[in-house]
């Protein structure tokens, strides 16, 4: 197994290019089941999820070409529906083939999902809107049955909470499905408005993008037509990096970003001592004379991301003075703080809040991952602490992070990958 062993303490400089956006990229991919032509993918990132994701087309029978950052899906050959346990339950994103599988074949068999556990996102929001537009759903054996031989049709759905799965879900379906869906209280990530952009650009009329409201006229059972999709920068790395530059007291700059989608990381930066130089498509951060604490509070997009919330957290275990950190979107997304405790931090919970008492330094340890963007959180606290620091378990990373050793070691860091020994 991979660990990552960082000696701290280098200042970083220069800059680093942003990959393209694991969660934009797998609905895409799972949209693609919508066509039965071939759709080019270009901008991929280079991550275990991507891989994983059109592994699975291929075992229903798509065919994939796959070059690091492109690739050619052609599901016009699909000749199974049923997506299999051993894929799905390494990655919960496999849920997102449910809903185009069956609009477009009538039937499915998915295997309820995994992946990080970082706590229960059970997918019944998916279910009872699918059931809302005819589908017959049973969940026996560990798989998510659903029928629906004379085809999905409209109808108006109201999520009780805000769903980005749910939302891309009903998205695909009600896009070859008869008549018109609403989708009322959509989530309105940047992921979301590309995956509503593709398929509007196909011939779909959707109405609301970008909004909590989507109205999407399907087409009946026919089979879109895809132009090429470039998959959009990812908003959590560009964040993870400028937490980078902040936690190193470092200037680094971002190219190929969008800096309207990770606004609230730029503004919560800024009100701990950070600056800002902010272009069309790069972001430079310069780094604060002294970091102040922050208050913060996880919420869907656009507030701040759940996925920035581990980051930012060893930033703040450095800051002078007490930040307090609730997470609203996830029950057991505070797995970091006893790693990021081993390496010095003081940092308490009581139930969806954690209290962050700013030390002056970071000592290295051995730490260990517990899922995707806990460990960048390690990596980040690494940089500056003193010593050697092994992260382990890094196949969480893997899954979500393009490079990041080989972008940190570009920008100066002291970073290498080995194996653990046998």
């Amino acid at each position: 197994m991979d660990y990552l062993q960082i000696n701290g303490g280098n200042k970083l400089r220069g800059s680093v290019t942003i990959s393209g956006a694991k969660n934009a990229a797998l609905p895409i991919i799972a949209a693609t089941i919508l066509s039965d032509k071939e759709v080019a993918l270009t901008n991929l990132p280079n991550v275990v999820d991507i891989r994983t994701l059109l592994k699975l087309l291929t075992m229903l029978g798509g065919e994939v070409d796959h070059h690091e950052t492109v690739a050619k899906v052609n599901n016009g050959s699909i000749t199974s529906t049923k997506a299999v346990y051993e894929i799905v339950s390494q990655m919960r994103a496999s849920i997102l083939v449910l809903g185009p599988l069956l609009t477009r074949f009538g039937e499915c068999e998915v295997s309820l999902p995994g992946g990080c556990a970082i706590g229960q996102r059970p997918i019944d929001l998916h279910l009872t809107a699918l059931e809302a537009m005819g589908a017959q759903i049973e969940i026996k054996g560990g798989y998510v049955r659903a029928e629906a031989p004379n085809g999905l049709k409209g109808a108006k759905i109201i999520f009780d909470k805000i769903t980005v799965g749910g939302t891309e879900n009903i998205v695909m379906a009600a896009a070859m499905a008869k008549g018109t869906t609403t989708i009322l209280n959509a989530a309105k990530e940047p992921e979301i408005v590309q995956l509503c952009e593709m398929i509007a650009d196909a011939g779909v009329k959707i109405e609301g993008i970008g909004t909590s409201e989507l109205s999407i006229e399907g087409t009946d059972g026919k089979p879109l037509e895809f132009k090429e999709v470039e998959i959009i920068p990812d908003r959590i790395e560009a964040g993870t990096y400028l937490c980078a530059g902040a936690i190193s007291n470092s200037t680094i700059t971002l190219d190929k970003v969008n800096p309207e989608h990770i606004r609230s990381s730029i503004d919560k930066l800024e009100s701990m001592g950070c600056t800002f130089d902010i272009g069309k498509d790069s972001v430079t951060i310069h780094p604060a004379d002294e970091l102040k604490p922050v208050n913060l509070i996880t919420i869907e997009y656009p507030g701040f991301p759940t996925d920035m919330q581990a980051q930012f957290m060893a930033v703040a275990a450095l800051a002078k003075g007490e930040s307090l950190i609730e997470e609203r979107l996830f029950e057991n997304r505070f797995m970091h703080v006893s790693e990021l405790n081993r390496l010095g931090a003081d940092i308490w919970l009581k139930g969806s809040t954690a209290a962050v008492k700013g030390v002056d330094l970071f000592y290295a340890a051995d730490v260990m991952a517990t899922d995707l963007r806990a460990s960048s959180a390690l990596v980040l606290a690494a940089l500056v602490a003193e010593g050697t620091t092994n992260v382990r378990r890094i196949y969480h990373l893997d899954r979500g992070y393009d490079n990041l050793e080989g972008k940190l070691s570009a920008l100066g860091a002291d970073i290498v990958r080995k194996k653990e020994e046998a």
